[in-house]
């Protein structure tokens, strides 16, 4: 796969995650949870649709959204990881996101351009959120391997810290060894 060429914001003709068919009580409850928000009251309706259907990334999507909302740090995290997990297994990609790599991305393209968009946005969304929560190594190297997967910076990843626009190096992560005395 040309790495100069994959287009991520190519929209034309590839399905979306929220495509998907979903079952009928998942919707109905994702449309109340989504009428309840403002009387503070979704989340039992998003905690049933998750209970009904935990792969479904649409509602994956919905906890994502309401817990970030609610500054809900960690929760949104757990569920913007479990999106990756099941985006990723959809794409046949390797359980562990470090190990993605170009061959990987060619193929899940020819699989779902749409969905391979999500991964990436999905694990950019834990990378930022492990740097929100403190767990700063793990989300600059997430940032990271997004960026490498994204040279031209299609996804916005850049924008979220400075040493991921050095292009002379894979990751501008320098760890320190630390010695104890």
């Amino acid at each position: 796969m040309n790495k100069q060429k994959m287009n991520l914001l190519d929209f034309e003709e590839y399905d979306l995650y929220f495509d998907e068919p979903g079952a009928e009580e998942v919707t109905d409850l994702l449309q109340t949870a989504a009428e309840s928000y403002a009387e503070g009251k979704a989340e039992p309706y998003l905690l049933r649709a998750y209970f009904l259907d935990p792969r479904n990334l649409s509602v994956l999507v919905a906890l994502y959204r309401f817990y970030y909302y609610q500054h809900r740090l960690e929760d949104a995290r757990m569920a913007a990881f479990h999106a990756l997990a099941v985006s990723g297994e959809r794409l046949g990609l390797p359980a562990d996101w470090s190990q993605l790599d170009w061959a990987h991305l060619g193929h899940s393209a020819t699989r779902s351009m749409g969905l391979l968009r999500f991964y990436l946005l999905a694990l950019k969304g834990v990378g930022y959120l492990n740097l929100r929560l403190g767990a700063s190594i793990a989300g600059m190297a997430m940032l990271a391997k997004v960026r490498e997967m994204d040279p031209q910076d299609q996804l916005g990843t850049g924008a979220l810290s400075p040493a991921l626009n050095d292009r002379d190096q894979p990751c501008a992560i320098r760890i320190q060894p630390t010695h104890h005395r």
